[in-house]
C-alpha cells in the first residue's frame, strides 16, 4: 500500500493532463443534463437525496472522526478492552490527520483555481464562461466574481475516509477500509456530478489527493519514529 505513493502521485499528474487536454468533461456533463428543460438529473434541491449523498454523510463523517480522536485520546490500557486494540495510535493519529487536512487542503486549493461548477457555466444556464484550470479567461470575459469548483470539496471528506485502510493488519481489512472511502467519496462525488455541482475530472482528482495526503501522513510518522515498536505507539 504504502508503495503506491509515488505511482499515485504520476497518476494524478496525467489524469490532470488528460482532462486538461480532452473535453471529457463536458462530455460527461452533457449526459447529466436535460437541454430541452434546463434541468439535471438530480435536482439540488430534492431533500432525499441531499440527505443520503450529502448532509448525512457529512455528518457520519463528523461523528467518526471525533470518535476516533476520543479513542487516540485515551489511556492505552482503555482501548486495549476493546475489539480495536490492535489499532496503533499512530494508525489513529494517521486517520485523524487525513480526515481533517485532506478536505481542508481541497477547500484552499478551492479559493486559488478560480473554476466554476458545470451549473455555474453557459453551456448549463449558467453565466460564466467555460475555462479550464490552466486556461486564462478572456480578457473581455472575466467573471465578476472568482469560481470555487475545482477540485471537489464535498467529495474529499467521502475519500478521506480511504485512510481506515491503514487501521488494518489484514489484507481483508486493508480492503475493507478501500471500499469504505472509494464507496462514500465515488457517492457523494456522483451526486455532485449529476446535479450540476463538479465535473469527473474534480471528483478524480480529489480521490487521488485524498490518498496521497494519506501515504504521506503514513510515511511522515514512520520517519518521526523510526526506532518506536507498534507496542510502543499505541
Amino acid at each position: 500500500m504504502d508503495r503506491t505513493l509515488w505511482p499515485s502521485v504520476i497518476l494524478l499528474l496525467v489524469i490532470f493532463g488528460l482532462f486538461e487536454m480532452t473535453g471529457i468533461d463536458l462530455w460527461m456533463q452533457d449526459h447529466c443534463y436535460n437541454f430541452s428543460t434546463g434541468a439535471w438529473l438530480v435536482d439540488a434541491k430534492a431533500s432525499v437525496p441531499r440527505l443520503l449523498c450529502y448532509t448525512g454523510p457529512k455528518a457520519l463523517i463528523w461523528a467518526l472522526g471525533i470518535g476516533l480522536l476520543v479513542l487516540a485520546s485515551v489511556p492505552t490500557r482503555w482501548r486495549d478492552r476493546l475489539p480495536f486494540r490492535a489499532w496503533a495510535r499512530r494508525d489513529l493519529w494517521v486517520v485523524i490527520a487525513t480526515l481533517a487536512t485532506a478536505p481542508a487542503l481541497i477547500a484552499t486549493s478551492k479559493a486559488t483555481t478560480n473554476v466554476f461548477t458545470p451549473d455555474a457555466i453557459r453551456r448549463y444556464g449558467g453565466g460564466a464562461p467555460y475555462v479550464k484550470v490552466m486556461e486564462s479567461y478572456p480578457e473581455n470575459d472575466r467573471p465578476q466574481r472568482r469560481g470555487r469548483g475545482f477540485p471537489a470539496g464535498h467529495a474529499s471528506g467521502g475519500f478521506a475516509l480511504l485512510a481506515l485502510a491503514g487501521l488494518a493488519v489484514t489484507r481483508r481489512g486493508r480492503g475493507i477500509g478501500l471500499a469504505v472511502g472509494l464507496g462514500c467519496g465515488t457517492m457523494m462525488g456522483v451526486y455532485q456530478m449529476l446535479k450540476g455541482a463538479h465535473y469527473l475530472s474534480h471528483t478524480l482528482i480529489t480521490a487521488l489527493f485524498c490518498w496521497i495526503v494519506f501515504l504521506a501522513y503514513r510515511r511522515l510518522l514512520r520517519v518521526a519514529r523510526p526506532q518506536r515498536s507498534q507496542t510502543d505507539i499505541r
